[in-house]
């Protein structure tokens, strides 16, 4: 589905960029709200908190290698949220979706529930904390129209926010512009890869050596791999540590250190089939592309004298 062109308003009840934030595509009935764990109470303070909710409570692991979420649905908001803040350590923030007219209905909001979880594990972006949760619930073909288009709504508006838990690690997009792969070779490895506006996405089933080169003890490429292994995003596979499924890398090189045991520069580590390594179809371009053409530098020829 080709995307649409949309406008979003975001609200900042306390004018705090950081604090409560109201999101919402101003053509619809949809909002999301997001609160910070620390600002809760204010949230609950506020008439929205009384509605039938879709909420998401996001964090990350201890050692920042993974985003977690948590997908729930009530009808008691105030309740639900309270017993979290009580009983849950991991979340740093609740994304709270509900309805302006307040049209949201728990039947709703129980197909929503589960919609979203099947969402977030195919997107494969956030790890979710629901364990084996996720039935579907009987919903009426009319309702069900309704949740989808409510879910559309809701993934633009998280995605907005910051935390695009939904969308693919790497884009469907037309052949005729379809991402360019880069592959990382060296030292025995088989790694296949998208730059992408988030970073760089390693794909399933890429492998490098199972050991670290031995002068890496301790660096970058040793740390990076680690809460791999451990969440098992990584395993070992004979001599190789396998990659389980697509992961995504905030940088190349931490891509390519992960891959190769050892600290790598990843812009030229990627390399297309033809050789050109990531950083001659990237930063290059931009360079040429921001350099001034000499139509532009040369001094226009002028016969007139200087006037007076």
């Amino acid at each position: 589905m080709t995307a649409r062109a949309k406008t979003i308003q975001i609200f900042l009840p306390a004018g705090d960029p950081r604090g409560i934030r109201i999101a919402e595509i101003t053509t619809r009935i949809v909002q999301v709200i997001e609160v910070p764990r620390s600002l809760l109470a204010d949230f609950l303070a506020m008439p929205e908190s009384t509605q039938v909710a879709l909420y998401f409570l996001v964090g990350e692991t201890e050692d920042g290698s993974e985003d977690t979420v948590y997908v729930g649905q009530t009808g008691d908001l105030r309740a639900r949220l309270t017993a979290h803040n009580k009983e849950k350590d991991f979340w740093e923030r609740a994304l709270v979706l509900i309805s302006r007219t307040n049209s949201l209905t728990q039947t709703h909001a129980l197909f929503l529930e589960w919609h979203c979880l099947q969402a977030i594990r195919t997107a494969g972006r956030f790890r979710d904390e629901n364990g084996n949760k996720g039935n579907r619930p009987f919903t009426p073909p009319p309702l069900e129209a309704d949740c989808l288009e409510i879910f559309e709504t809701g993934q633009a508006l998280v995605s907005t926010l910051g935390y695009p838990m939904f969308d693919a690690l790497v884009q469907a997009v037309e052949k005729a512009v379809a991402p360019v792969m880069f592959h990382c070779q060296r030292r025995g490895a088989d790694g296949r890869g998208y730059y992408t506006a988030d970073g760089f996405v390693v794909l399933r089933d890429s492998s490098g050596p199972l050991e670290n080169t031995a002068s890496q003890g301790g660096t970058q490429a040793e740390r990076l791999r680690a809460p791999l292994i451990a969440s098992g995003v990584l395993v070992a596979d004979g001599k190789r540590l396998r990659f389980t499924r697509d992961h995504l890398f905030r940088t190349p090189s931490g891509a390519a250190s992960v891959l190769l045991g050892r600290s790598a520069n990843g812009w030229i580590e990627w390399m297309t089939e033809s050789r050109q390594t990531l950083d001659a179809i990237e930063r290059q371009k931009v360079s040429a592309q921001s350099a001034p053409s000499s139509a532009t530098t040369d001094p226009p020829a002028c016969d007139s004298p200087t006037p007076r």
